[in-house]
């Protein structure tokens, strides 16, 4: 089992320019998800959305194309993949000819089923394709405005509370960040939550997703624990949890889990992606 600490993060690295699928590391999403209680069955379903700015390759006549990528792969995968590889490994695209861009996805396709030990949808956005790419915000009711007072910086599921009648709606914040665990770098977000059931406290609600602002721990594990502890403090009967997360390395990473509706194929790049 590869673990965080033997992962390029935070070494040295030396970029190749020839395709190299070897420099792909995969991460097991088990160990994290134990110390949620979670086992093989899990309370929610969804994705992890990649979208990748900085790839290129050569065509057969030496002349550099490039493309914006978008991969999308099953939150019930067996395997992550830390972001920095995944970085290295399409840098090493520059310099290697493929016949088409086609070809590209279906290299990148196979490589990255095998790392994640699933199959991943690949879309690769020509730049004729670029404007359609415009950046959005995510759907709800911010709740960043909320004069809040907080007094800790690490997650405390005890801030969370619900009561009264069922209620639906989804609410949004801007104001998340959390920490890489390997390297202390920080990781800016914005994190949506739409349930329906009793109705949240959202001043916890704040309080808690600010909460993070010191914890270290990979994007989906983050938002996994914020779906498991509202899900146990607040009893919802249905619940989802979205995060858009700011790139890194030219790499964003979206995690997307519910127990009720299905991830989006790509999602709506927010304005700070």
């Amino acid at each position: 089992m590869s673990r965080p600490e033997e992962s390029p993060l935070g070494k040295p690295a030396a970029y190749g320019e020839r395709y190299d699928p070897g420099l792909l590391f995969s991460i097991e999403r088990a160990p994290q998800r134990a110390t949620l209680g979670l086992g093989d069955s899990l309370p929610f379903s969804g994705a992890d959305l990649w979208t990748a700015y900085e790839l290129s390759w050569l065509d057969p006549r030496g002349k550099p194309d490039i493309a914006i990528g978008r991969f999308s792969v099953s939150a019930d995968s067996p395997r992550i993949v830390e972001s920095k590889s995944l970085k290295l490994y399409l840098n090493s695209f520059s310099q290697t000819p493929f016949d088409s861009a086609a070809a590209v996805g279906q290299a990148i396709a196979a490589d990255l089923g095998t790392a994640f030990g699933a199959a991943v949808a690949i879309e690769l956005v020509g730049p004729r394709e670029f404007a359609r790419l415009r950046p959005g915000e995510l759907e709800g009711e911010s709740i960043d405005d909320l004069p809040i007072e907080v007094r800790g910086y690490t997650p405390r599921a005890d801030l969370l509370a619900a009561g009264g009648p069922a209620i639906e709606e989804t609410l949004v914040s801007q104001l998340f960040k959390s920490n890489c665990p390997v390297t202390g770098q920080p990781d800016w977000g914005s994190v949506q939550v739409r349930y329906r059931g009793p109705r949240v406290d959202r001043a916890g609600l704040l309080r808690y997703l600010v909460s993070y602002r010191r914890h270290a721990a990979f994007h989906e594990h983050c938002v996994e624990r914020i779906f498991v502890d509202f899900r146990e403090r607040c009893r919802p009967e249905k619940l989802t949890v979205y995060a858009r997360f700011t790139r890194r390395g030219g790499i964003d990473i979206n995690p997307f889990r519910s127990d009720w509706e299905a991830a989006p194929r790509a999602g709506t790049r927010t304005a700070r992606q």
